[in-house]
């Protein structure tokens, strides 16, 4: 810290001019000046805590803005593995909707064509039942 003018022997006199004795007013003027010097701040000790505080507060900014960018980095990765993790997801579901989607078609298929033989067959018999109802009556 800087030193802060105080006047030992002004202060000194008014204590003795207020009553005090000599070796008073001069021992309580050098622990006035002592405190004075070691407790108060001057103008210029403000001013040099001012700067620091703005030196470490544009630091803190900087650190923090570089900060922000890397976790917008790490976030846009992050989104991007995720979309392709996605759309991976997407095309395998796809083949396999499609999948599902073939079989039902040939399961539907066969299903048309079992049911077609059984219907023949049924009408083979229907007709051939008709023609012997037929003759015998």
């Amino acid at each position: 810290m800087t030193a802060i003018a105080f006047d030992t022997l002004k202060f000194a006199k008014r204590l003795k001019e207020a009553g005090f004795t000599e070796q008073q007013a001069e021992a309580l003027a050098a622990a006035e000046a002592e405190f004075i010097e070691e407790n108060l701040a001057a103008k210029r000790d403000l001013k040099e805590l001012e700067a620091a505080l703005q030196r470490d507060i544009k630091e803190l900014e900087a650190a923090l803005k570089r900060d922000i960018k890397e976790s917008e980095a790490a976030l846009k990765r992050d989104i991007k593995e995720l979309e392709v993790a996605l759309h991976n997801e997407i095309k395998r579901l796809d083949l396999k909707i499609e999948q599902l989607r073939s079989d039902l078609t040939r399961d539907i298929r066969e299903l048309e064509y079992r049911l077609t033989i059984k219907l023949g067959a049924m009408l083979v018999v229907a007709v051939g039942v008709m023609a012997t109802l037929v003759k015998l009556l």
